[in-house]
C-alpha cells in the first residue's frame, strides 16, 4: 500500500519576513514587501521595485553563526535560514538527518558571487578563477545548504525555472509515496541578481511599480527573492516520531506545453494539464482555494485564467496571487507558496491579491481582494515556469 505523504515542518524567508510567523503576520495584515532595493546593486535601483529580503549577507551570516569573512552565495544563505527553520519546526534530530533526503530547487545559484568576481576579472585584478566561480553552479548551493543542516542522505538539484521548487516537493512526495524514502526536505531558494534583472527587463515584463496580478491594467511582474522548505514524511515515520502534522500532500502534476521559451501558451495548455494530473492523483477533491501563479504579466494571468476556467468551468474556487506581496521569487516561488498554502489551511484564511482596481473578467468569479476567513481544507498551488514547465501541488488539512 502506498504511503501517505505528510508535512511535518516548514521554514521560510522572504520580503515579508525572516520566518513563518513573520510571513503570516504580513499576509494577514496585507503588508507587501515590495520596495526599492537596498542590497541589490543596480542602475535600476531607483526605477524599479523588488521583493528583497530585508537583511544583508553579513546579517544573514551572523544569524546563521557563520563568519562574515566566509564566502557564501546569497542564494545559499537564504536557503540555510529557511531549511534550518523547517528542521526546527519538524523536530528532526541530527541522527534522523543523516538519512534524510534533500531536494533543492533554484534558477540563480551562485550568480551574485559570479557577478562580483566578474567585475574584478574585467578590471584585470588578481583572481583565482576556480575559487571565484566554483559556486556558480546551482548544485553548489544545494551542497552548501545540505552541509549546513547536516543532511547526509541523497541530495538532488532541480532547475526548471519558476517551477523548480514545486518540482522538488513533487519529487520528494513521489519517493515517499513509493516507499523509497521516509523523510525528505524539499523546497528552493533564489536571490536577486543583476543578470536576472537585466534578462527580465529585456523581455519588457517588469512593472516599475508594485505588481497587480489579475488586474485588467497589469503591466508586469516584480522580481523577488527568498527561500522555503517543507519537511515531508511518510505516515509510518510520522507515527513513529509522534510528529505534528501541518498538512498532507495529496496531489501533484507536471506538464510542459513547449509553446515558447518565455511565455505560456494562450490556451493555458501546460497549466491545465498540470492541474488535471494533480487533481487525478488527489482523487478530485473539492478545492477551497487556489494559490495562483499570478505573476502580473499580460500573458501569464490570461493563460492561467483560461486554464482555471477550462478545469473548473462555472465552479471556480476562491483564488489569488501572493506574488503581489513577495514579488516573483523564481525558483523559490513554488516552495514559498506551498508554505502560504499550508498557512491558509492551518489558519482557515485566504490571502488576497493586492492592488487590484479593475479585475480581469475572464473568470466568472473575481479574485479575493481582502483577507477572507473561511474553512480551508484543500488548497491548489500553481507554479508555471519558462519553457512551459508547469507544476501543480495540492495540499489537504
Amino acid at each position: 500500500m502506498a504511503e501517505r505523504v505528510y508535512v511535518s515542518g516548514w521554514g521560510i524567508i522572504s520580503a515579508l519576513g525572516n520566518n513563518v510567523e513573520e510571513n503570516l503576520y504580513a499576509l494577514k495584515n496585507k503588508k507587501s514587501g515590495i520596495a526599492h532595493p537596498e542590497f541589490l546593486h543596480t542602475n535600476y535601483a531607483k526605477q524599479k521595485v523588488f521583493g528583497e529580503v530585508k537583511h544583508s549577507n553579513d546579517e544573514l551570516k551572523i544569524q546563521l553563526g557563520l563568519k562574515t569573512s566566509k564566502t557564501v552565495s546569497r542564494t545559499a544563505l537564504l536557503g540555510m535560514v529557511a531549511a534550518k527553520e523547517s528542521i526546527e519546526t519538524s523536530g528532526l534530530s541530527s541522527h534522523e538527518l543523516k538519512s534524510t533526503l534533500f531536494f533543492n530547487g533554484t534558477s540563480v545559484g551562485g550568480m551574485d558571487i559570479s557577478e562580483r568576481n566578474y567585475k574584478v576579472f574585467l578590471d584585470n585584478e588578481k583572481l583565482d578563477y576556480k575559487s571565484s566561480f566554483s559556486g556558480h553552479d546551482c548544485g553548489h548551493s544545494t551542497e552548501s545548504i545540505a552541509n549546513f543542516i547536516g543532511s547526509k542522505g541523497e541530495t538532488s538539484t532541480i532547475s526548471t525555472a519558476c517551477s523548480s521548487s514545486a518540482n522538488t516537493i513533487m519529487q520528494a512526495g513521489r519517493m515517499i509515496k513509493a516507499g523509497k524514502a521516509e523523510i525528505a526536505i524539499a523546497g528552493g531558494t533564489d536571490a536577486l541578481s543583476v543578470f536576472t534583472l537585466n534578462g527580465f527587463n529585456s523581455l519588457k515584463i517588469l512593472d516599475d511599480n508594485p505588481c497587480k496580478p489579475f488586474d485588467e491594467n497589469r503591466k508586469g511582474l516584480n522580481l523577488g527573492e527568498g527561500a522555503a522548505y517543507l519537511v515531508l514524511e511518510s505516515e509510518s515515520s510520522v507515527n513513529r516520531r509522534g510528529a505534528k502534522i501541518l498538512g498532507e500532500l495529496i496531489g501533484y502534476g507536471n506538464a510542459n506545453d513547449a509553446y515558447h521559451q518565455t511565455a505560456s501558451s494562450p490556451e493555458g495548455t501546460g497549466a491545465l494539464n498540470a492541474m488535471k494530473k494533480a487533481m487525478n492523483i488527489a482523487g478530485n477533491p473539492a478545492i477551497d482555494y487556489i494559490n495562483a501563479h499570478g505573476t502580473g504579466t499580460g500573458n501569464n494571468d490570461m493563460s492561467e485564467s483560461i486554464a482555471i476556467k477550462s478545469l473548473f468551468q462555472e465552479n471556480i474556487p476562491n483564488y489569488s496571487s501572493t506574488k503581489s506581496y513577495t514579488g516573483h521569487t523564481l525558483g523559490a516561488a513554488g516552495a514559498i507558496e506551498a508554505v502560504f498554502s499550508l498557512l491558509s489551511i492551518n489558519n482557515n484564511v485566504v490571502f488576497p491579491c493586492l492592488r487590484v482596481d479593475s479585475p480581469m473578467d475572464i473568470l466568472p468569479k473575481l479574485p479575493i481582494f481582502n483577507v477572507n476567513d473561511q474553512e480551508v481544507n484543500c488548497v491548489m498551488s500553481n507554479s508555471l515556469g519558462f519553457g512551459g514547465n508547469c507544476s501543480t501541488l495540492i495540499f489537504r488539512k
